[in-house]
């Protein structure tokens, strides 16, 4: 599923091994090369030094947060090499401006959406100009779009050739029993739904 970008942010991580909480995510580690968030940054009481995690180590994310196997996921910034590069290039892609390869403006990054699978950006959201608002406020463009990244700026195609895409979120079924999804009583009217009676947000 696509998920935005600003709902992982203090979204819980959650352990298997303990049945509950150990933090929640504060900050993403996007690498600008791939577009893709390579690790989280969480805090909470139970996290001291190591305060990382590698988004390979979440076994599933839902609307009721991250699944990792256990706080021991957590690692320090200099443990793995990759990630601790990319946070010294301290890139955050909201807030960069965006504009065409003919030089339009289109706007800043506000937001973007994500595949919960691999955390890979699919879609970036881009608040219009003033002068532009007024027909589209917002931009949704696809990352087939986008041509070049730097530390200030998107570079994406033609204007008139941008897709708008609608970003849709809906509740991730997994393949595993997650002990954090709240399940019914065998009696409750909710328990014998069938998926299509139910809504997916």
């Amino acid at each position: 599923m696509l998920v935005y970008a600003s709902k992982l942010i203090g979204a819980p991580i959650l352990s298997m091994q303990s049945a509950g909480p150990i933090g929640v995510i504060t900050d993403l580690v996007v690498d600008p090369n791939t577009l893709k968030i390579l690790a989280f940054r969480i805090k909470g009481p139970l996290v001291k030094t190591a305060n990382i995690l590698d988004v390979k180590s979440v076994r599933e994310y839902s609307k009721y947060g991250c699944v990792v196997d256990s706080i021991d996921e957590l690692v320090e910034k200099g443990d793995i090499i990759k990630v601790s590069e990319i946070i010294d290039l301290n890139f955050d892609l909201n807030g960069l401006k965006v504009e065409t390869k003919k030089k339009t403006k289109l706007g800043h990054v506000i937001d973007f959406t994500v595949t919960s699978e691999d955390f890979n950006v699919k879609q970036i959201i881009v608040k219009r100009p003033l002068v532009k608002s007024f027909l589209d406020s917002e931009l949704i463009i696809p990352r087939s779009e986008i041509t070049e990244v730097t530390d200030y700026k998107i570079i994406v195609k033609d204007e008139e050739k941008t897709i708008k895409e609608k970003a849709e979120t809906t509740e991730f079924v997994p393949n595993f029993v997650n002990p954090f999804r709240k399940t019914e009583p065998a009696h409750s009217p909710a328990a014998t739904q069938t998926p299509a009676d139910t809504d997916i947000e």
